[in-house]
């Protein structure tokens, strides 16, 4: 079971996360709030707890590799990597602009952190298999981890990778999904129903834990568990909540890539603030 120093750490990580999230938002401009919300502690506990890493060194051979396959929420990815100090904070509010280091879509000859582009959506995780696969040959220990959208389900790339990943016994993957149940136009359900996301994942010879992505414990516990799987891939299924953190985005798809207000911008960075 997680401690609880760990806990309260990635906690106060995923607050400042969506701040950061928030700011490089700002007023006026599209930017995915929603799915970038929905997974902050997920990539709270993956940067700031579970993963092996260099703070002075990005590109550490030792390190574990994260992808963010649903890569139009590069903004949580970004403010992860502002805090772990690869990025300089200032450049947060330089985010999609022309030149800038952070844009719309995770480049990994821009920005520090980055292991692959992502965006295209359903690639990630075939990305994550070859690097998973590459590490056994060198027989490295270095684990990868890659979240993926259950909107990107649809993509016929994820379920190539998922035989793949089996087939190859990847026990060095781990795969997250942010289960939130919406994409840009409205639920999965209604528009390309992937489920039964445990059911399938199985079928296709993975090891399946399903955890509450907001709540840390449960989340560091289940990257744990996934260390003592071995012979096949991991999925961990992270039940969350779109733009979770600020009420009037929280399963809205308006806000998948919607438009902050003066007025909404300051509402919702005192709610992820915790200021009344």
């Amino acid at each position: 079971m997680a401690n609880k120093e760990a806990v309260r750490l990635v906690e106060n990580k995923a607050r400042q996360l969506r701040q950061n999230v928030l700011q490089m938002i700002g007023v006026g401009k599209a930017g995915h709030l929603g799915g970038s919300n929905s997974a902050a502690e997920v990539v709270a506990a993956l940067y700031f707890s579970k993963m092996k890493l260099d703070k002075t060194n990005p590109k550490w051979e030792g390190r574990d590799r994260f992808l963010l396959s649903k890569g139009h929420a590069a903004l949580i990815q970004y403010a992860a990597l502002v805090e772990l100090g690869y990025i300089p904070a200032a450049e947060m509010a330089k985010t999609k602009a022309l030149g800038s280091v952070l844009q719309g879509h995770p480049d990994l000859l821009k920005t520090p952190g980055i292991e692959a582009n992502t965006g295209s959506l359903g690639q990630g995780l075939s990305i994550a298999c070859g690097m998973a696969m590459g590490l056994k040959v060198d027989e490295k220990s270095n684990k990868v981890y890659v979240l993926v959208g259950d909107g990107e389900l649809a993509e016929g790339q994820i379920w190539e990778a998922a035989m793949a990943a089996s087939v190859y016994k990847l026990d060095n993957l781990v795969a997250i999904l942010d289960k939130n149940n919406l994409q840009a136009t409205g639920t999965i359900v209604e528009r390309f129903n992937t489920n039964p996301a445990a059911e399938k994942w199985k079928a296709f010879g993975w090891e399946v834990i399903e955890m509450d992505g907001h709540n840390v414990e449960e989340v560091l516990d289940a990257l744990d568990k996934a260390d003592g799987v071995k012979n096949k891939p991991t999925m961990l299924i992270a039940h969350t909540v779109k733009g979770k953190g600020v009420d009037f985005a929280e399963n809205n798809p308006a806000y998948h890539n919607g438009i902050l207000t003066e007025e909404n911008y300051k509402s919702a960075l005192s709610q992820v603030m915790g200021v009344e």
